[in-house]
C-alpha cells in the first residue's frame, strides 16, 4: 500500500483549519422582511373559479401507462369536493396516424385510414382507450380534433417527425391541410357519433371540442389561414351533425393570435361558413395559449452556458394573456364567452430537457410551483380588470414514462413521483366559495409585473382568498423571477370581516410548499439523486411528494369580532394555504 508523503500530510492538516474557517465564516442568511397582508372577508370580489382544472400533453398515449395510468388520478382528485366543474385534460395527436407507440411530441391513434379503393376505414379504439382512461379516474376530455391523418394528408410523406430535443425536424405530413374536406368532415361526424354511442349524450355534451393547435405558427399548420378556417367549419359541422349541444370553439392560438386571431374570430362571427353556407361558425368557448420565457444568466444578466442560474419570464406569459383578454374582449358578441387559456406555463416546450435547455432547471423545485401560484394568482385579476369570462387556465404539463428521475422536463410527476408543482394545484382545490379581498404589502403592482417582471430587490410575496360557509382559504406565494438565495418573508396575516359562525377559536390548518415541505426533489437530493432509487427510497420519495402541513403550526387561531391574525415566515419561492374553519351554520 501507498502512504501519504508526510508533505501531503502537513499540507492537508494545515488547509483543514482553512476549510474550517470558511465554513465558520459563511455569509449568514439575510434577515427575513416584514411582509403585511390584510384580508377584508366581508368584501367579495368574485367567484373562487376551480379555473386551473385544465391539463395537456403532446402524447396523449402516456396516459395509458403505468404512470400515466397513475397520474390521471390524481388529476381526478384534484377537483374541489363541493365543486360539480370536473378536471378536462388536452391532448394533441388524437387523429395522428401511426400504432400508438408514444415519443416526445409525438403520439397516434390510427383513427382514419383508407382501403385500396379509398374508402374510409375508421377506428376508434385506440382513442376509447385514452378516454375511458380518463373518464374512470374523473377526468373529462378536452378534445382536441386534430392532427391530420395521413391517407388525407395533402402532403403525407414524411409522416411521422423525427425532432428530438436539440433537433431535428417536428413539421411534416400530419401538419397539412386533409386533401378532401368532406371526408375531413365525415370523420369528425364519425368520431363524435361513436362517443355519444359509447359515452351517451349527458357525457359528451359536458366535454370541449376544439380543432388543430396553434395554427397561426408553421410549426402546426403548413397550409394557408384561409384553409384552416375551411378546414376548421369542416370539423365543427361534422361534431354539431352528431350532437347538436355539443361545445365547440377554439382556435388555440399561439399566443394571443394577432391578425390570425381577429380574422377567425370575424369569420366565427360574420363570415360564411365554409361546410353550411351559412353565416358564421359556432364559437361556444375562445382559446389561446400564453407561454413564459425563462433564461440562464450571469449575475450581470448576460446568457451564460455555465455557472449561471435560472431567471424566469413570467411577465411574457402575463403579457400574453393580458393582450388575448384585450383581442377577446373588443368584441362586444364574446365579452361573456367562457375563455380557456389552452395552454399556459413558464416556457414553451415540454420535452426540452433541462440538460440540454439550462434555462428550464426551475422545473424540478419549488420555482416552478411559486411561479405557478404567483400566475395563476393574477389572471382571475386580469380577466376582471379585462371585463372577460375567464373559464379555465391549461397547464401543458404531463408526464414521461420511463425516462430518468427528475430529468427536467416539464412534467407534474417523474416516474410516478409527484413533483412540487403538483401540490399548488392540490393548493388551489382547497379553495372554494367567493374570492375576497386581499392586499400584501409586498405584492408587485399588476401593471408592474406584467411589463417586467419580478426582478431586482423586491419579490413578490402577494396572496389570493376564499370564503365559504365553513372555511376562510389564504394563498400565498413568496415569488422571484431569480433562482438565488434570498431573504424569507415574516408574514403578519390579518382577517377582518369573518362571519359570526367563526366567533370563538376557528381551527388553523398551514399547508406548505418549500424545501422542507410537499417537495421530492429536495428528498431525492437529500437520500443523494439515486438514479435508480430502492424499494425503501422509492416510498420515501412517493411520500415526500404529497401535500404536507407545517408541523409546528398552531391548531387553533382566536377570532373576535370578526378578525384573526396569524404570523409565519414563508421563504423564498415557499407557497402556503392558510385555512381558519369553523363549524358550518344550522340550516
Amino acid at each position: 500500500m501507498k502512504y501519504p508523503s508526510l508533505a501531503l500530510l502537513m499540507a492537508l492538516v494545515a488547509v483543514a483549519p482553512l476549510t474550517m474557517l470558511a465554513a465558520d465564516v459563511a455569509p449568514a442568511a439575510p434577515p427575513p422582511f416584514p411582509v403585511t397582508i390584510q384580508v377584508d372577508a366581508a368584501k367579495t370580489v368574485g367567484e373562487m373559479k376551480p379555473f386551473w382544472r385544465f391539463f395537456g400533453a403532446d402524447e396523449p398515449n402516456y396516459a395509458t401507462m403505468k404512470d400515466g395510468r397513475k397520474l390521471i388520478g390524481e388529476l381526478g382528485e384534484l377537483r374541489p369536493k363541493a365543486s360539480p366543474q370536473p378536471v378536462y385534460f388536452r391532448a394533441h395527436n388524437l387523429l395522428t396516424s401511426g400504432d400508438g407507440t408514444p415519443a416526445f411530441k409525438w403520439g397516434s391513434t390510427n383513427a382514419y385510414t383508407e382501403d385500396a379503393t379509398g374508402k374510409p376505414v375508421y377506428n376508434f379504439s385506440v382513442i376509447d382507450g385514452i378516454f375511458d382512461t380518463y373518464l374512470a379516474r374523473g377526468v373529462r376530455p378536452y378534445a382536441q380534433v386534430g392532427f391530420m391523418p395521413e391517407a388525407l394528408s395533402t402532403n403525407p410523406e414524411p409522416y411521422q417527425h423525427d425532432w428530438r430535443p436539440g433537433s431535428g425536424n417536428l413539421t411534416t405530413g400530419w401538419a397539412y391541410p386533409p386533401k378532401d374536406y368532406a371526408k375531413w368532415g365525415e370523420l369528425v361526424y364519425q368520431w363524435v357519433r361513436h362517443c355519444v354511442e359509447k359515452y351517451g349524450r349527458t357525457e359528451v355534451e359536458q366535454w370541449y371540442w376544439e380543432v388543430w393547435n396553434e395554427a397561426n405558427i408553421a410549426n402546426y399548420w403548413k397550409g394557408t389561414p384561409e384553409e384552416f378556417y375551411k378546414m376548421h367549419d369542416y370539423a365543427i359541422a361534422g361534431v354539431r351533425r352528431a350532437l347538436p349541444t355539443a361545445r365547440v370553439g377554439g382556435l388555440d392560438a399561439a399566443g394571443p393570435g394577432g391578425t390570425f386571431m381577429q380574422n377567425f374570430i370575424e369569420h366565427n362571427l360574420r363570415g360564411t361558413n365554409f361546410a353550411t353556407g351559412e353565416k358564421g361558425t359556432p364559437l361556444d368557448f375562445i382559446s389561446f395559449h400564453a407561454k413564459g420565457s425563462p433564461s440562464y444568466i450571469d449575475t450581470n444578466g448576460r446568457t451564460v452556458t455555465t455557472g449561471g442560474h435560472v431567471r424566469m419570464g413570467i411577465s411574457n406569459q402575463l403579457r400574453n394573456i393580458s393582450d388575448g383578454f384585450t383581442l377577446i374582449g373588443a368584441h362586444p358578441e364574446l365579452r361573456r364567452t367562457p375563455i380557456v387559456i389552452g395552454e399556459s406555463d413558464p416556457d414553451t416546450c415540454a420535452a426540452c430537457t433541462a440538460s440540454v435547455y439550462l434555462a428550464n432547471n426551475y422545473r424540478n423545485g419549488t420555482l416552478y410551483s411559486s411561479y405557478t401560484a404567483a400566475t395563476f394568482g393574477r389572471e382571475l385579476a386580469m380577466a376582471d380588470r379585462a371585463g372577460v369570462n375567464l373559464e379555465g387556465v391549461t397547464t401543458w404539463a404531463f408526464e414521461f414514462e420511463d425516462q430518468p428521475f427528475f430529468a427536467g422536463f416539464r412534467v407534474l410527476a417523474t416516474n410516478g413521483i409527484d413533483l412540487p408543482v403538483l401540490n399548488t394545484f392540490r393548493l388551489f382545490g382547497k379553495m372554494s366559495g367567493q374570492r375576497v379581498a386581499v392586499t400584501s404589502s409586498a405584492e408587485v403592482p399588476p401593471d408592474v409585473i406584467v411589463r417586467s417582471g419580478v426582478r431586482g430587490a423586491n419579490a413578490d410575496v402577494a396572496a389570493l382568498a376564499s370564503l365559504d360557509a365553513h372555511q376562510l382559504a389564504v394563498l400565498v406565494w413568496h415569488y422571484h423571477d431569480d433562482d438565488v438565495p434570498g431573504p424569507a418573508a415574516e408574514v403578519a396575516l390579518a382577517v377582518t370581516g369573518l362571519p359570526a359562525a367563526a366567533a370563538g377559536n376557528a381551527r388553523l390548518t398551514h399547508w406548505r410548499i418549500d424545501e422542507e415541505h410537499s417537495n421530492a426533489f429536495a428528498a431525492w437530493k437529500r437520500l443523494g439523486s439515486p438514479a435508480g432509487p430502492d424499494n425503501n427510497q422509492y416510498r420515501q420519495l412517493v411520500a415526500a411528494g404529497q401535500l404536507g402541513q407545517l408541523a409546528d403550526a398552531p391548531a387553533a387561531v382566536p377570532v373576535a369580532a370578526g378578525a384573526a391574525t396569524l404570523k409565519f415566515t414563508l421563504p423564498r419561492q415557499g407557497v402556503s394555504l392558510v385555512v381558519l374553519s369553523w363549524d358550518k351554520p344550522a340550516n
